[in-house]
């Protein structure tokens, strides 16, 4: 797989530390834990691989603000990434196992999650069911009731393209979890999705994705949560997240735009501001300094980019052609030295705009 590379803008970032836990049904999972402070569990939401995902630089610039003031507890699913294949098929009690048998062997009596995409009903229903334990719930875009997120004919047309043609399957999925992500970003992640599992397991996991209902545990939730959806997710729509945070009684909604569903994908910044502010850790997070300077249009372009806009978007704010908006994105991502719209977000975020001017 190809090695991204990494700007000098998060070399500072905290590295991880990968462990394997043996699970009482057979096999290991793996997890990491990434920075210092009170517990933040993020449950597998979707094919990830821990060692190839931190070599994103958005996936990092994403979890270091995060890692700076807690412990963040991420892990790959089983039949993912480092994980073993488990023992049959998985579903949301096997995946509440998970996440309970990795808390109890970190002995975290009480702990902080946050449910993203896949990872919100299994969160939904831990804080249902083990309430006590659960000290405050943040969902982004997840949903109740996995039937709702597409019609039956869309939802077995995907499945039935992964299932007969995983290359091509991968790359339909990229597109959906990043649509204004580059052509390279979306090859990138494609490609790691097929090396972190096969096109059988990916079917059982879209599978378990609709199957998973959690409809009659959300008015239960008793925690503090917060529901955080962009309001053009391609992956999951808005009005689910809209309905989790209506039905559970403790919740707060905070609407962001963007269509990726991705968290570390369009304005990364705002979703880790309304996450630690609701975690009560607000403030900003350390600033880097910028490596490249830009000139004033380079600057104003790579805010409307930190914003999520696609280059249409930009070329209508900023009253110039399309195809100018395009060439003022890649160079901007040659001389910062990135490889995706992403990394220029997430460089732009963490300077907060204060960067040198040409």
């Amino acid at each position: 797989m190809r090695q991204p590379a990494v700007p000098r803008t998060v070399d500072r970032l905290p590295p991880h530390d990968l462990r394997f836990l043996p699970l009482p049904t057979g096999g290991r999972l793996a997890y990491a834990t990434i920075g210092h402070g009170p517990p933040l569990v993020v449950p597998a939401a979707w094919i990830g691989h821990l060692e190839l995902m931190w070599q994103d630089p958005a996936v990092r610039g994403f979890y270091a603000p995060l890692a700076r003031r807690r412990t963040v507890v991420l892990y790959d699913k089983p039949g993912c990434g480092l994980s073993d294949p488990p023992p049959g098929r998985q579903t949301l009690d096997t995946d509440l196992d998970v996440l309970a048998t990795l808390a109890d062997h970190l002995a975290l009596e009480r702990f902080d999650l946050l449910g993203i995409s896949m990872g919100a009903p299994v969160s939904v229903a831990f804080a249902a069911r083990w309430g006590a334990r659960v000290e405050r719930l943040v969902l982004y875009g997840g949903y109740a009731v996995g039937g709702r997120i597409a019609s039956p004919e869309l939802r077995a047309a995907v499945m039935d393209l992964v299932r007969a043609h995983w290359g091509l399957g991968s790359d339909v999925l990229a597109d959906i979890f990043l649509p204004d992500g580059s052509a390279e970003t979306k090859a990138w992640f494609a490609e790691l999705q097929r090396g972190a599992t096969s096109a059988e397991v990916a079917c059982q996991l879209l599978d378990q994705c609709y199957r998973n209902d959690v409809d009659d545990l959300v008015e239960g939730v008793l925690t503090p949560t917060l529901v955080l959806h962009r309001r053009d997710d391609r992956a999951i729509p808005y009005r689910l997240g809209r309905e989790l945070a209506a039905r559970i009684p403790s919740a707060r909604l905070v609407t962001l735009s963007g269509r990726s569903h991705f968290p570390h994908a369009g304005d990364a910044q705002a979703l880790v501001h309304a996450i630690l502010d609701f975690l009560g850790e607000p403030g900003e997070a350390p600033r880097p300094s910028p490596g490249h300077p830009l000139t004033p249009r380079q600057a104003q372009v790579a805010a409307l980019v930190a914003e999520g806009l696609t280059n249409r978007q930009i070329a209508g704010r900023l009253g110039i052609q399309e195809r100018s908006a395009e060439g003022h994105v890649e160079r901007i991502r040659v001389r910062l030295g990135f490889r995706s719209r992403a990394q220029v977000a997430v460089w732009w975020a963490q300077a907060d705009g204060e960067v040198p001017l040409r």
